[in-house]
């Protein structure tokens, strides 16, 4: 089954995002996934927790309302194409990881054509088969059904704890004001991490 979020929607996450991708598919895809799973939550009960920086984010941020200012968007630098969502009110969670077959096989191809538009040894006919590998994905990414798409697994240990207020520290090299959960202390001073990283040289 294709994508079932109405085409103005998707064509307000492609402004949002600035283009169409088959990286934006991908949050697309798992946006709606979360939508449905979890019942449509509202954008203050939904949390989700991203494994990339990639175009997707934005997708699963302007879809189901979860952002980085709200405590509820969380990244986690694993470099994978993997998303959990969790529903506050219920705990109830699960995280979904792309499926390489979602690909359909054209993963080997489009990497030597992008290495080559990378190094700038693409001819014409490189970049035009690319451009053409490139919408091939993206069209199976909206047409897919989901559970081919992605791999789901439930996650049991509930939702991320909501964000808190803390106390902000001045830092005691910069002086600038740092949230306490963020300063280090090196030789009996409050540091901010920069200024951490200055003295300490293992870092």
């Amino acid at each position: 089954m294709s994508c079932q979020i109405p085409k103005e929607r998707i064509d307000e996450t492609i402004a949002f995002h600035g283009h169409s991708c088959p990286g934006l598919a991908i949050g697309i895809r798992a946006a709606e996934l979360a939508l449905r799973e979890l019942d449509n939550p509202r954008d203050t009960e939904i949390v989700a927790v991203v494994e990339t920086d990639m175009c997707g984010v934005d997708a699963i941020q302007f879809l189901t309302g979860a952002t980085m200012g709200k405590g509820n968007l969380i990244h986690r630098d694993h470099g994978k194409m993997a998303f959990s969502f969790f529903r506050r009110e219920t705990g109830r969670g699960f995280r979904a990881m792309l499926n390489p077959a979602a690909r359909g096989g054209m993963d080997d191809e489009m990497a030597e054509l992008m290495s080559k538009s990378g190094d700038g040894t693409a001819t014409d006919a490189d970049r035009a088969r690319l451009a053409e590998l490139r919408s091939e994905v993206q069209r199976r990414f909206m047409e897919l059904p989901l559970e081919e798409m992605f791999t789901v697994t439930p996650v049991d240990q509930g939702a991320p704890r909501p964000p808190k207020i803390l106390q902000s520290l001045a830092c005691e090299h910069c002086g600038e004001k740092t949230m306490e959960s963020r300063t280090r202390r090196f030789a009996g001073r409050t540091l901010c991490i920069p200024c951490f990283r200055l003295v300490e040289q293992k870092m």
